[in-house]
């Protein structure tokens, strides 16, 4: 099965176009008649009590799957990252009740903003319950293979990384050395290459 998207909106399934209502609705047979779709929970209500819940939403889970697949590609890190908080707050909103809140209007005007460049198309596998991706295509992927292949061909310069661990892990080692004002936790975490403050500040100092 393909499931192709336009800006974050399902627009065809296995190549023929259809609405978002058709997508749910081809979705619920196809993925249905597979087992997958039933979710079997226990959740946090309203008014403080927990609740088991027993949902059956196939096409919904297919399309979330897959779009969020999608979103793995053509979303930069950092947004994605903060992406996936905004999701989880938007469904509480909504799962409250709250469907005219500001914030939740606030938060879907983010989210489209995000969906500008989620176009695609996602191959699934349903089969036991289960949903498999095994295969992603936009033209608006980020990926770059030849980035990442880890071998010799790879065009990613490999000696900047060692710049790049030592400044970022910079703030978490003078911390450990006891520049938190901590002095037995930091003994604690000061390894025995740790070369203190004073060691820190020459090697800085080198550096430049």
């Amino acid at each position: 099965m393909i499931v192709g998207f336009e800006q974050g909106v399902p627009v065809s399934i296995d190549g023929r176009s259809v609405s978002v209502l058709q997508a749910i609705e081809q979705l619920n047979r196809r993925a249905g008649a597979q087992g997958v779709g039933r979710l079997d929970v226990v959740e946090d209500r309203l008014v403080g009590i927990k609740s088991r819940e027993i949902y059956e939403a196939p096409g919904a889970m297919v399309l979330i799957t897959a779009h969020t697949e999608l979103e793995h590609v053509t979303l930069e890190r950092e947004l994605g990252r903060f992406k996936r908080h905004t999701d989880q707050r938007w469904a509480e909103l909504v799962y409250d009740g709250l469907w005219y809140s500001p914030l939740k209007i606030a938060l879907e005007s983010f989210v489209a903003k995000t969906q500008e460049h989620v176009s695609g198309e996602i191959r699934l596998v349903l089969h036991g319950g289960h949903i498999a991706v095994n295969g992603r295509r936009s033209a608006e992927s980020l990926y770059d293979f030849n980035l990442a292949t880890y071998d010799e061909g790879d065009t990613f310069d490999q000696s900047a990384a060692k710049g790049f661990v030592y400044v970022h892990g910079l703030s978490s080692k003078l911390a450990a050395a006891g520049t938190s004002g901590d002095a037995p936790l930091a003994s604690r975490h000061k390894s025995p290459d740790t070369p203190g403050v004073e060691g820190l500040l020459r090697l800085l100092a080198e550096k430049k």
